[in-house]
């Protein structure tokens, strides 16, 4: 054997030897991790954003403002769909207990749209809440509804990205959209976020497609919304385990 057949051989054993000392699985990882940065998240899962128009004008600026992020969200591949809280009166919740009694998880009271609007929270994999703004406050028929919803039915919620909009003539906006975030963070939702506040301006029906900077919120909070909701189901939902709630009362 001459130094040349010498050489190759060598070289020919250690890159075997390199081989077998190699899982093929670690290989094959080396080159999952080197995809582009940019490379779209793939998910199979259809996911669902509920959109609630709690506005008693059905096609006023909040619808303006919903339908814009919804137009958003299904260009990214997420389903929308806006539902109308109508103008029909809404009950207020009279702490009965009543939803948490014999596993009911739904509201006692079924003569408005608050039950219909809990069977769909099932099906939705993120919620958005949007409202006109009354004397700096949501409109109260939409705070009905949430604290009825969330309390009967919490567990369709938990863990399921949410953000609230809130449409206005002037002022007052800030105030409101705070009030409507608050039940976000108290049931476990992820709040998604936006270059801005969600808040889009307009007086008469349809001015609010004039407000540019607030339709351009609008797309964005639906990208972010979008994003988050591939990043949770990419590989199947990992949420964080929690304590059981220690409810403590100052007044004892």
């Amino acid at each position: 054997m001459d130094r040349r057949d010498f050489i190759k051989k060598s070289a020919l054993t250690a890159v075997g030897g390199l081989l077998m000392a190699t899982p093929i699985g670690n290989i094959f990882a080396k080159e999952q991790n080197e995809k582009p940065e940019n490379e779209p998240i793939k998910t199979n899962k259809i996911m669902k954003v509920l959109l609630i128009n709690g506005s008693p004008h059905k096609q006023g600026n909040t619808f303006t403002a919903l339908s814009e992020v919804a137009k958003t969200l299904e260009k990214q591949g997420i389903e929308a769909e806006i539902v109308h809280i109508g103008v029909k009166p809404i009950r207020g919740c009279i702490a009965c207990g009543q939803c948490h009694m014999n596993g009911l998880g739904k509201c006692i009271f079924d003569d408005d749209v608050c039950n219909s609007i809990v069977d769909k929270l099932g099906d939705a994999d993120g919620l958005i809440i949007g409202s006109p703004v009354y004397y700096g406050q949501p409109n109260g028929s939409v705070l009905s509804l949430m604290q009825r919803m969330f309390y009967a039915a919490g567990d369709k919620v938990k863990n399921k990205p949410a953000a609230a909009v809130c449409v206005c003539r002037r002022g007052g906006a800030t105030a409101a959209y705070q009030t409507l975030n608050m039940p976000f963070q108290m049931m476990n939702m992820p709040v998604v976020t936006s270059q801005y506040w969600n808040i889009v301006y307009g007086m008469s029906p349809g001015q609010a497609s004039l407000d540019t900077e607030g339709m351009q919120t609008m797309r964005t909070l639906a990208d972010n919304m979008a994003w988050l909701l591939k990043k949770i189901h990419a590989d199947g939902p990992d949420y964080p385990k929690r304590e059981s709630p220690k409810g403590m009362n100052f007044i004892r």
